[in-house]
């Protein structure tokens, strides 16, 4: 088994349940666990065109599915929830993006690990100084918590809903 960190938004019809959602979806497939969930943060959306705010959050997953395989399956749940991506950055109604796998660097035409914009957003960094604030971040060899601790403030990161909002099943 594997680690991998992941980050879940919304922003588009009933954002809490679509990120329940979405994690629901992920820990029924045998071959992933859902181990820890962050609080959830609301924040303004970055890049893109004018939208509604987004709730983010970022959970751990234990898995025995290699990286591409765990991304084609999150790309599998954001399809089955019905998402639509019509333009870059734009709104929808969940999100799911790999941000980190235990031990692989990856520079494919399909995705990056680590996520190559992980230590520059302060919505995905918030979330997972709650899960794993001393998780060092590969190829920059500094922890979510050093990235963190870096930033200026570039968003608002609000508290949205406490970690105990999903029960790991």
């Amino acid at each position: 088994m594997k680690t991998a960190y992941i980050g879940i938004g919304s922003n588009l019809g009933d954002r809490l349940d679509n990120l329940k959602r979405s994690l629901e979806m992920l820990s029924v497939e045998r071959e992933i666990s859902v181990q820890s969930v962050s609080a959830i943060y609301e924040t303004d959306p970055v890049g893109g065109p004018e939208q509604d705010p987004f709730l983010n959050a970022c959970a751990a997953l234990a898995t025995t599915l290699s990286p591409t395989m765990l991304l084609l399956k999150m790309f599998e749940i954001e399809d089955k929830m019905g998402r639509v991506r019509e333009e870059r950055w734009g709104p929808r109604n969940i999100d799911l993006d790999l941000l980190i796998y235990e031990g692989v660097m990856m520079n494919t035409p399909i995705f990056k690990l680590p996520h190559p914009l992980i230590a520059e957003r302060n919505f995905v960094l918030v979330p997972m100084a709650d899960i794993n604030p001393d998780l060092l971040i590969p190829g920059i060899d500094i922890t979510i918590s050093k990235a963190l601790s870096a930033r200026r403030p570039a968003e608002e990161v609000k508290l949205f809903q406490p970690s105990s909002w999903y029960t790991i099943k």
